[in-house]
């Protein structure tokens, strides 16, 4: 069943189980944080949304997003001085944009359908050659760093969480990330993944760079 959200857009892509830092300062965005923090803790939610044509700041500069979010559950409100607000939010869901109104008053605001995840066929195969791509990935950037290789966390058993853990980590554009998000299950998102993660592992090792939009955070 179709439901309204507050909306967030950023120049980034949430996924479920991910922590989101953000700092609010712009006063329709405030104005969001207040009457969330108005409402029971368990219904202090947005939705954050990738930009697709225009900025983050400055109302009326996002004309466009893309079509998959992800809702985002605040569990810390620290309330600056000057009005702003940093916040910790957490992925939860996936959702669907059916109709955004990006102009709308006091902040933007959208119909979205929440959506399931779905295992799909072959998850629970896919789970340990997505492992081992992403270690071999990682220790690529590692090495291309000149830092220390050393013991990598213990990654998650669950097919699903492992998809989204990998999806935020990965140093990719936009338009993919969203398009991992937009994977209609967990098969299909490790399966992109895999794809992504080799092309990236020999790239590093071909050009012996960092990835271009890893430098442009850099800069």
């Amino acid at each position: 069943m179709p439901t309204t959200l507050p909306l967030f857009p950023l120049g980034s892509v949430l996924f479920p189980g991910v922590v989101m830092p953000l700092r609010v300062f712009e006063p329709r965005y405030r104005q969001l944080v207040e009457d969330l923090q108005a409402l029971e803790t368990a219904e202090q939610r947005f939705g954050v949304v990738a930009i697709k044509d225009g900025r983050e700041v400055g109302e009326g500069n996002v004309r466009s997003v893309y079509e998959y979010g992800c809702t985002a559950q605040i569990s810390a409100v620290d309330a600056a001085d000057d009005g702003s607000y940093s916040l910790v939010t957490t992925g939860v869901e996936r959702f669907r944009v059916l109709a955004a109104d990006l102009a709308g008053a006091p902040y933007p605001t959208a119909e979205v359908e929440i959506l399931t995840d779905v295992p799909g066929e072959g998850a629970d195969a896919l789970r340990t050659p997505a492992t081992a791509h992403f270690l071999g990935y990682q220790r690529a950037l590692t090495t291309l760093r000149g830092l220390r290789i050393g013991a990598l966390p213990q990654l998650p058993d669950d097919p699903t969480v492992l998809s989204y853990l990998i999806a935020a980590t990965m140093i990719i554009d936009l338009r993919e990330k969203h398009s991992l998000l937009a994977a209609a299950d967990t098969a299909t998102r490790l399966r992109r993944e895999q794809a992504l993660l080799r092309r990236e592992s020999l790239l590093i090792q071909e050009l012996r760079s960092l990835p271009a939009v890893d430098i442009l955070k850099r800069d």
